[in-house]
């Protein structure tokens, strides 16, 4: 009789899951990547919705691990989130994003799935996480600065023409190969110590220690992608520049899955325990639901993205889905939920300053209503979890 309740308790909050995923898809996960390049005109709104669910499933399954099992056991300590605790904190996150998807302002998925958690989390008695808080803080308050400073620089050089654009793209190309050699893939980990990256698995190729190979094999890595975005660009710069946008988009979109999948998932990992399920087929599954919202929901989203917030070229696109890479796999490396529409946006804004006129086309009053759906949807999550938990425990007793 326990276990049949348990497992009908599990299938509710799986119900809860799924829906958080379809709502993640339809509006960060699988809007914001792919923004930029739709407003470069690289590549149409039906078009980026279906790439990015695809290339969602694929970051949910080999790099959501970290992001999950932070949301589910590191948000708060002395308590182990209840299958009705889990199930209220799902379904009100979900009901705000949702919101935000359907009003068209991006509602930031990982501010309140935190608050939703930490919500109800408190709710059974539990104590906050500061530890885990500060990090969490610490990553949210820096990336406007870090990911809007680092578009800003990039947009800035590729309009100053000191260095031939060319030559430029192909060093940026060469970085974005660096990046690419070093985060980590749930396949190429040996063992329980997790995974591994591309440089760290062929390694041992190269005659010497590991850290030597780590270096020959990052820099092989870097000078191919040089070498391949290069000859791309012989064939003309503007294509060229949309071809590696294109790139960039898809490394986003697989680094969305990765990260985000853990807000939907994340909450289960205490019930699934229970049950012997793994954590993989908890991936794949909300991998089906990010990209079930990305193919369902996110051309709306990417719409106002890519119209309303920023005027954007191939040149300042590629200056803004740089540092959103760099962020997003700084978050999944380190298992910290972090919000792709404020990864996003920022970087937008920072290389719309970088254009000429003022502010570069950025919307003041789109970006004032955004930070307060930020602010509100992390408080308001808290709020509304810790209450609508106590409610419902005094009335089931």
């Amino acid at each position: 009789m326990v276990e049949l309740v348990t497992i009908a308790t599990f299938l509710v909050a799986a119900l809860a899951s799924l829906f958080m995923a379809w709502a993640i898809g339809a509006g960060s996960s699988g809007s914001t990547p792919f923004a930029p390049a739709v407003g470069a005109n690289a590549i149409s709104v039906m078009r980026a919705g279906f790439l990015v669910g695809i290339l969602g499933f694929a970051g949910a399954v080999l790099q959501g691990a970290n992001v999950s099992e932070a949301v589910g056991a590191d948000l708060i300590g002395g308590v182990t989130l209840s299958p009705m605790a889990a199930t209220i904190a799902l379904a009100i996150a979900a009901g705000l994003v949702a919101i935000g998807v359907f009003a068209g302002y991006p509602i930031a998925t990982a501010f309140t799935v935190t608050g939703a958690v930490i919500g109800v989390g408190l709710g059974m008695g539990g104590d906050p996480a500061w530890a885990k808080y500060t990090e969490i803080a610490t990553l949210w308050i820096l990336t406007p600065f870090v990911g809007g400073g680092i578009a800003y620089s990039i947009a800035r050089a590729l309009r100053a023409e000191l260095i031939d654009e060319k030559y430029l793209i192909v060093v940026l190309a060469a970085f974005v190969g660096v990046l690419v050699a070093n985060i980590e893939f749930a396949i190429l980990g040996s063992g329980a110590g997790g995974g591994a990256s591309i440089a760290e698995a062929s390694s041992g190729w190269v005659p010497g220690s590991a850290v030597v190979g780590v270096v020959a094999m990052t820099t092989l890595i870097a000078a191919l992608w040089a070498v391949v975005v290069g000859l791309d660009l012989r064939s003309g710069l503007e294509s060229g520049e949309r071809h590696f946008l294109l790139v960039l988009g898809g490394l986003v979109a697989f680094s969305a899955g990765g990260s985000q999948v853990g807000l939907a998932v994340g909450p289960l990992l205490p019930l699934s325990g229970d049950l012997e399920i793994p954590l993989m087929a908890l991936l794949v599954g909300g991998g089906f639901g990010l990209l079930l919202g990305s193919w369902t929901g996110a051309p709306r989203m990417i719409k106002a993205i890519s119209q309303d917030y920023s005027s954007l070229g191939p040149r300042r696109s590629i200056a803004a889905l740089i540092p959103s890479f760099m962020i997003a796999q700084s978050a999944v490396l380190f298992g910290i939920p972090v919000s792709f529409n404020e990864i996003i946006v920022s970087a937008i804004i920072g290389s719309g300053y970088a254009a000429a006129g003022a502010g570069g086309g950025v919307s003041g009053r789109k970006m004032a209503y955004t930070v307060l759906a930020w602010i509100g949807s992390l408080a308001g999550s808290i709020a509304l979890s810790y209450v609508g938990f106590t409610a419902i425990s005094l009335v089931l007793g």
